[in-house]
């Protein structure tokens, strides 16, 4: 049981610095635009979680030494979110799968993608943006799969800023 709880369904996509970029030039931050698409339900259960999310980022931003301001920040914080339905497969297997009987006393078995569930995968896209000079310096990207229990979304999303504010 313990390489389940080692494993995550989180994983960082890439990050990408500018070149020259330095944290520690910057003192200040504010939240800008936040985008959604795919399947994602606009309802209170929605804003609730992007209020989640900007607390997750919040936190990490104020660890590494920033400030949230309202006013005239150093940093822009832009949020991209999506949300698809993916369909989990399996491959046939010659050992559990049987053949399939063609006729005339002839079978066939080749090996094929099997639909065995869905699934909800959610991506952030981050971008901190120069407010003096309105260029992105920085971009992390990170997804994982989302958890059918709304409670687990809290703690997922807090591992997943956590990952992805680990490579700033």
């Amino acid at each position: 049981m313990m390489a389940g709880a080692a494993c995550s369904s989180i994983r960082v996509v890439k990050t990408e610095p500018a070149p020259n970029f330095a944290l520690s030039n910057y003192r200040t931050f504010a939240f800008s635009d936040i985008e959604s698409t795919g399947d994602i339900p606009q309802s209170g259960f929605y804003r609730s979680q992007v209020d989640a999310l900007k607390a997750a980022i919040e936190k990490q931003l104020v660890n590494k030494g920033l400030r949230r301001v309202d006013t005239q920040p150093d940093l822009m914080m832009n949020i991209g979110i999506a949300v698809d339905e993916k369909t989990q497969t399996r491959e046939t297997n010659f050992r559990t799968d049987p053949p399939y009987y063609i006729g005339q006393r002839r079978y066939s078995w080749r090996s094929q993608e099997v639909p065995v569930g869905k699934y909800r995968q959610g991506t952030i896209d981050a971008h901190l943006i120069d407010a003096k000079r309105n260029e992105m310096v920085w971009r992390g990207i990170v997804e994982g799969v989302i958890p059918k229990k709304p409670e687990k979304l809290q703690k997922q999303i807090d591992e997943g800023m956590e990952k992805l504010f680990s490579k700033l």
